[in-house]
């Protein structure tokens, strides 16, 4: 029997890239589902002071509405020189939310006069799954990722998606948006944090 498993999510690379984490440890037995999957419903806004905190929230959400357990990330770069920004505001940075070229070309603006020493960064993923309940306390699993680098001066690649073109990682000659989906999954902050989940949805997918 397939367990149904929501992602909190409209993006679907992020379903993707899940998926991609289920089948290499090769968890069979659970289906993904996106928001746009199922009937609409409430979805609070962001306004947590910590990505685990909209994570959680979000996954809260997810499951109360739909009565499937559900999985939802909150992620973003955190940068040395901007202490930790822009952190929960890394989708709308610039102020339009999810204008990646646009928070982009303003986090370069900013980092203008920074040298190579201190361009240090952290993508940051918090990922929380929540089971829904019938008395109200819904449990909830959160874990967290990161993956550490420096803001390169111009963006490089076509893959990835947000600040991925301007995020060169520890040890790569590459940037995040040079990398292949699959290299990204091995050590990204989002791919990072879902391994940490991949026991209980191995017991989930055993237990459908």
């Amino acid at each position: 029997m397939t367990v149904r498993v929501l992602v909190a999510s409209r993006n679907a690379k992020k379903l993707r890239e899940l998926q991609r984490v289920l089948d290499s440890a090769g968890i069979d037995g659970i289906e993904l589902v996106g928001l746009d999957q199922v009937p609409p419903f409430p979805e609070a806004p962001e306004t947590g002071a910590t990505f685990e905190q909209n994570a959680a929230a979000k996954a809260r959400d997810g499951a109360a509405a739909t009565g499937m357990p559900c999985i939802a990330d909150d992620s973003g770069l955190e940068v040395d020189a901007l202490r930790g920004m822009p952190g929960v505001l890394s989708a709308r940075w610039s102020g339009r939310h999810g204008d990646d070229a646009a928070n982009t070309a303003l986090l370069l603006g900013q980092l203008q006069d920074v040298p190579e020493d201190r361009r240090g960064a952290a993508f940051v993923s918090a990922c929380a799954l929540a089971f829904p309940s019938q008395d109200g306390e819904t449990e909830v699993t959160v874990v967290r990722g990161e993956w550490r680098g420096h803001i390169v001066r111009e963006p490089r690649g076509a893959n990835g998606f947000g600040y991925d073109p301007v995020f060169q990682p520890e040890g790569e000659e590459r940037t995040a948006a040079e990398l292949t989906a699959e290299e990204k999954d091995a050590s990204s902050h989002r791919g990072r944090a879902l391994a940490q989940l991949v026991p209980v949805l191995a017991a989930l997918a055993a237990s459908g």
